[in-house]
């Protein structure tokens, strides 16, 4: 008995550590948000302005590879809103005790969205690339087999769950009400 669990511990050990990291869905998105904040801060410091766009890219190409097939859809459809968060983030901490801050927020947002969208665009493909050689599909097939028997937009059968009787009466059971014409 103590041997069985001797060697299951031995075997687990193994395994982790011959398995590479894996992160969740979200774990990716986190790992792209640090890489783009971190890179855009240390461009903003150093004047190197290609480093916040490359760090994004990186960050974006580490996340695809280190994030479970599982997650893989997840990830793909987030780098747009991660990049503009980290860009807002960046701004908004070098843009502080600089007068306006309204001012300084719209304006440098733009201008840094528009200095490095190609970075954007980039990372973008990156990761769906990376998704895809990964196994993205597959999530794509179970995510549309889960939704075959799901009918959002048609018609219920059963639109008015009241129902009244409407077995044909003849005139001797049906009594006019006031107001009715026959």
């Amino acid at each position: 008995m103590g041997r069985q669990r001797g060697a299951a511990r031995r075997s687990r050990s193994a395994a982790a550590g011959a398995s590479p990291v894996t992160l969740t869905g979200r774990g990716g998105i986190v790992v792209m948000f640090a890489a783009g904040v971190l890179c855009g801060l240390l461009s903003h410091w150093f004047g190197v302005p290609l480093l916040a766009g490359a760090g994004f890219a990186i960050g974006c190409a580490l996340a695809g590879f280190a994030t479970r097939p599982a997650d893989l859809l997840t990830l793909v459809v987030s780098p747009p809103l991660v990049f503009f968060a980290a860009t807002f983030t960046v701004v908004f901490a070098t843009t502080l005790g600089q007068g306006s801050l309204l001012r300084g927020l719209t304006v440098g947002v733009l201008a840094a969205l528009a200095a490095t969208a190609p970075w954007l665009f980039f990372g973008t493909l990156l990761v769906v690339v990376i998704c895809l050689a990964r196994g993205m599909m597959t999530n794509v097939r179970e995510l549309r087999d889960k939704l075959v028997g799901v009918r959002l937009f048609e018609k219920e059968e059963n639109e008015n769950p009241v129902r009244w009787d409407e077995s044909p009466a003849t005139a001797q059971d049906r009594r006019l009400h006031h107001g009715e014409v026959d």
